[in-house]
């Protein structure tokens, strides 16, 4: 059985008509950049996080890069982040000319580990920026007090999250800012690049606008060098009839992880693979991604074999970003974040995305299974 890893075909099948009536009204406007598509998304997307206010961006790497610029972070600064997450956490801080220092993952959640994070600030610490990994939230409480207690700025990377809860509170409304992807493999995915970012502050909500458009103040006059950070209105339009359906899709990959255990459960490979666990403290695990764990070294051999046999899968991620080639200035090691190095070489991702069938999982587990016998 073939079983990709995300097909998206299905879902845009279910509402074509109403994302073509959309983009026919932009292409009649032929109002391509900003304007009223991107404010309506801005304020259901606002309301839909429980923020007060939303910004579009050109991508969930330029959220990041635009909420550290208004921050005013700079060559000379630090950001504590984590060490597995995608790389434009990461390249972020670099290319605003911070320097990211890292601190180890949690074993359970793959998010940062809120221990480790005080011995990691220095005087150049200006701010840290938790990932929420996989669609399930870092544990925010005890990171906004070791950022309260030394007048730290919190950026959520909340770019696999979007929906997401810790203790009730939807992720990006706790720090600072929170920071979206709208890339087309996310939970809400646009036809193309695409972010937002999320403030609660009336003052970082308008420096957010100046900064997107070139840090204009108005028509070519610029109070700071910010960026071309605009979000297109055609995206916006997309993601406008997207939204009401997040909750339904976010449910039916809850569905599918439920489903999953229980067909692992019977599958006999207790001891060869571990399944992703869940948050000691209250979550709303939307899974963006369920990630396994591959025992004994069998990882990448297994890996292999699925796709050979069209079932889809993927490593999130195969290096810890401290030994990335682009970073060996910082001076990483191999043993310096044995968590999360750990993980790199175990963990692999399986369908599931919400159209995905009972069928196809189980054809995945069978293969699984039967590769490890």
């Amino acid at each position: 059985m073939q079983v990709p890893l995300l097909d998206l075909r299905a879902q845009y099948a279910s509402m074509k008509e109403g994302m073509l009536r959309e983009i026919s009204e932009v292409c009649d406007s032929q109002h391509f950049i900003l304007g009223p598509k991107v404010e309506k998304l801005e304020t259901e997307v606002a309301a839909y996080c429980r923020s007060n206010y939303a910004v579009g961006v050109t991508s969930g790497s330029d959220a990041l890069i635009i909420a550290l610029m208004v921050e005013g972070i700079k060559a000379g600064d630090e950001v504590i982040t984590t060490p597995f997450t995608f790389f434009a956490t990461v390249g972020a801080i670099v290319r605003v000319g911070a320097t990211p220092v890292f601190a180890d993952i949690d074993p359970v959640t793959y998010n940062i580990d809120p221990a480790k994070i005080e011995a990691k600030i220095t005087p150049r610490t200006k701010a840290i920026i938790p990932v929420h990994l996989f669609g399930q939230a870092a544990d925010m409480d005890p990171i906004m007090e070791i950022a309260k207690k030394h007048n730290l700025i919190v950026i959520e990377d909340a770019c696999q999250a979007i929906g997401s809860e810790y203790k009730g509170r939807r992720v990006g409304s706790i720090g600072d800012y929170g920071c979206f992807s709208f890339f087309p493999s996310k939970n809400l995915g646009c036809f193309g690049d695409g972010g937002m970012v999320t403030c609660n502050d009336p003052e970082k909500a308008k420096l957010l606008k100046i900064f997107r458009n070139h840090g204009q103040s108005g028509t070519y006059i610029h109070e700071y060098v910010g960026g071309n950070f605009r979000l297109d209105a055609l995206q916006a339009a997309v993601l406008s009839v997207k939204l009401p359906y997040l909750d339904g899709w976010s449910e039916a990959r809850q569905k599918n992880a439920a489903e999953y255990r229980e067909i692992f459960a019977g599958a006999g490979l207790d001891g060869k693979v571990s399944l992703p666990e869940t948050a000691s403290y209250p979550v709303r695990h939307i899974y963006n991604q369920f990630c396994i764990r591959v025992a004994g070294g069998k990882r990448d051999a297994l890996l292999a074999h699925l796709r050979g046999i069209g079932i889809g899968c993927a490593i999130y991620y195969p290096l810890s970003l401290h030994l990335q080639k682009c970073f060996e200035n910082l001076g990483g090691k191999p043993g310096d974040y044995p968590v999360c190095e750990a993980a790199t070489q175990e963990i692999m991702a399986l369908p599931i995305y919400p159209e995905s069938t009972t069928e196809q999982r189980q054809a995945v587990v069978d293969a699984i299974a039967a590769f490890l016998a």
